[in-house]
């Protein structure tokens, strides 16, 4: 059965997209940490990141920091802080949170985004996607 991120690959679930390529996708975690907490996928289905290819995994590197890059530009944070933990989707992705103190990645204080807020913050990162 495809993951819920297969799905959202393949737009069977919308998501507030902030970057895409043939192998890559980005996209605002609904459950946010901070303001641009962007969640960043292979479109290959893969269980865990160590199972990707070197290839694969280079590539999931540097589309990630491209998004970085991209949400540095977008979102006031002290930095951007990275994550891979893999336990709760069985669909390799990487956690980009813009964060101010260590507590901002401890996945336990959540922000709350209205709909319009979403659709704004993606599109004002995806402007800054080079």
């Amino acid at each position: 059965m495809a993951s819920i991120f297969t799905k959202i690959v393949n737009g069977e679930i919308p998501s507030y997209k902030v970057a895409e390529n043939d192998d890559f996708f980005a996209f605002l975690d609904i459950n946010p940490n901070a303001a641009g907490h962007t969640l960043v996928i292979p479109k290959k289905e893969e269980n865990k990141i160590f199972d990707l290819s070197k290839e694969e995994y280079a590539g999931l590197m540097d589309f990630s920091y491209r998004v970085a890059k991209a949400l540095e530009k977008t979102v006031a944070c002290e930095r951007i802080g990275m994550s891979v933990i893999g336990l709760e989707v069985p669909h390799v992705h990487v956690h980009l949170i813009p964060i101010s103190t260590m507590a901002d990645m401890q996945f336990m204080k959540k922000q709350q985004l209205s709909n319009e807020e979403f659709i704004d913050l993606a599109s004002r990162i995806a402007a800054n996607f080079i």
